[in-house]
Formats: structure tokens, sequence, C-alpha cells
């Protein structure tokens, strides 16, 4: 017996929140639970980070305009992404990128300005703040899941023009758009797999031993 392991009904609802975690942009009207966003921000605000730093800042976007400019940077980066696919540009401007304009949250998560600071863990591998903050992310993310809560995560949009409508400081740099809200249903697939960008790889072709297996390569690409 493990006296550490949490009870059989625990781990099986963790591994059912992994399972079922989706990332939304279809919301349905209504708003969050009272009191919901707070803890949302604390459970991301208990996410593992390198040296301690906690780079993650949070900007909840509470204004009508500023959700609309945020948008607006958002679309035109869709459409400048669509122009840049070799050979689905029209299938994917017939996807929906975004739930800013629906959903009753919206959040821009940052790193914080200051981080070269900050050398502990990150002397060879400074990206370890951005996957910090990304664990961060995914915890905000099962907690949604877990209270029905649906998550989207926007990453198109350009870094300086989200930074500059924020009035970030010099340093800063925003990662993610995060969408929130009620939803009528979550997909049984990734949406990107059930419109055919993808298919979950199969484990032995992510996990070796010893060393990297001779000829593995990365993920193909859908276009």
């Amino acid at each position: 017996m493990n006296q550490h392991r949490y009870p059989a009904a625990d781990v099986a609802a963790i591994e059912r929140v992994i399972r079922e975690r989706r990332d939304i942009r279809q919301f349905a009207d209504g708003t969050l639970p009272d009191g919901l966003l707070g803890r949302l921000i604390e459970a991301a605000h208990l996410a593992p980070s390198v040296g301690y730093m906690q780079p993650w800042r949070f900007v909840r976007i509470a204004t009508a305009p500023t959700r609309e400019a945020l948008w607006r940077i958002v679309d035109a980066e869709r459409l400048a992404t669509a122009a840049h696919l070799p050979t689905r540009a029209g299938e994917f401007l017939k996807l929906k990128i975004d739930g800013i304009r629906e959903a009753a949250e919206v959040l821009v998560v940052a790193l914080m300005p200051e981080r070269e600071a900050h050398i502990f863990g990150r002397r060879t591998l400074p990206e370890m703040d951005l996957a910090s903050t990304a664990c961060a992310i995914q915890n905000m993310w099962l907690l949604a899941r877990a209270e029905g809560v649906g998550l989207g995560w926007v990453s198109f949009f350009d870094p300086a023009a989200v930074g500059d409508l924020l009035e970030m400081p010099a340093g800063s740099r925003p990662i993610a758009i995060l969408c929130l809200g009620p939803v009528a249903e979550f997909p049984a697939l990734p949406v990107l797999e059930a419109k055919g960008w993808g298919n979950r790889l199969p484990l032995d072709e992510v996990l070796f031993e010893d060393r990297w297996r001779a000829g593995a390569g990365g993920t193909p690409a859908a276009y």
C-alpha cells in the first residue's frame, strides 16, 4: 500500500479530466459561477515554476472596446496565417479559432518583465519561464473542465500588438489569450482531430528508451 496515493475515485477523476479536457471555441450564453474565476487564477498560481520565479501575469479584459480591439488583432493574424498555409488555406479560414466575442471572460496571460535576473534553472534553458507559465494554464484548464466550464487557448496574435494594446512594460511578453465560459457541450474529440487536421500519436511514437529511436522524426504537418 502506498500511503501517499489518493483514493481510487480521486485518481480516476484526475484521469478523466485529463482525457476530457478540450480547447473550446464555441461558447454558450451566461456567466461564470460566482467565485470561479478567482479559483481558476488561484489554481494557475499554484503551478510549479522553475526557480520559484512565478513568471505568469494575468490581464482580465473587462471592457467591450478592449475586447473588440483584441479580437481585431487575432483576426488579422488569422488572415496572415491562412496566407502562409501551402495547401489548406480555405479550410483553415472555415475554422473558428477564438471565442473572444462570445466568452464570458477573456484573460491575457503574459510573462513578467525582468525575467533575466532569474537564472536558477534557466541558465541553459531560459525558455523554462514559458514552460512554467504553460503549467499554470494547464492547471486552470483542468479545473475549468472539472467545473464544466469551457476554456480556449488562443495563440493567433502579434505579441507586440497585444502588448501595446494592454500597455505592457518592456520585457513582458503575452503568450496566450484565454476565453472562458459556459458551453453547450464538450466535443468527444479535439476539434482539429475531428476535422482532419491531425490524430493523437501512438505512445510508441513519442516514447523512446535510452536514446533517440533511429529514424524517428517530427509529427507530420497536415498542410
